[in-house]
């Protein structure tokens, strides 16, 4: 499997104002440096692919926005981007994700991981019980929820630190202490 070129690192949330400014809820640690004046951003899907798009011609293109300027607004940013100069321009981006190429990207520190990442993850106790598969996760005001494919059905467990124990990227691994009890209704196959 080819390594993936691009990482989630925001989701436009609406158009504000008349200049096409849009509000960005950042999805990464640093978003003074990936959206700084003059960095590139890129459509995206919510799997962390490139969104293609067709011009007039018909040929295939990647829509890729240049920042022009971002101020913090509530937990978000305010951006505008040079492609987008009014109202109109920037509501058609409205839930778009954006992606930015790795290699522009600040390296992650030791505790990090992208969050496409975690997707097919397999999901261990700490005991090394098998518990199942993320599918997905969701980005709530209280956090990141991991969505796993169990034996009994889906499950969905905070990714904290009080429940994660451990994220291996090289072994695809997540291993979760239940303490808190998230489990006991879809796992009856840990004994």
């Amino acid at each position: 499997m080819a390594e993936p070129e691009y990482a989630i690192v925001g989701l436009i949330r609406k158009a504000q104002g008349i200049r096409g400014e849009v509000v960005v809820e950042p999805l990464t640690d640093k978003p003074d440096v990936v959206f700084a004046s003059g960095s590139r951003v890129f459509a995206g899907t919510p799997k962390g692919d490139l969104a293609r798009s067709r011009d007039v011609r018909g040929e295939e293109e990647i829509p890729t926005l240049t920042v022009a300027g971002a101020k913090p607004f509530k937990k978000g940013l305010i951006v505008q981007f040079e492609e987008l100069q009014d109202r109109d321009s920037a509501e058609l981006w409205r839930g778009r994700y954006l992606l930015a190429r790795f290699s522009e990207l600040p390296p992650l520190e030791a505790d990090q991981v992208y969050l496409h990442d975690l997707i097919g993850m397999k999901v261990v106790t700490r005991t090394g019980d098998d518990i199942g598969a993320v599918t997905t996760f969701y980005e709530l005001p209280q956090g990141i929820m991991l969505d796993i494919n169990t034996a009994r059905g889906s499950v969905v467990v905070p990714y904290r630190p009080e429940i994660i124990v451990r994220t291996d990227i090289e072994a695809r691994t997540i291993v979760i202490d239940d303490k808190l009890g998230f489990l006991d209704d879809a796992s009856g196959f840990i004994e």
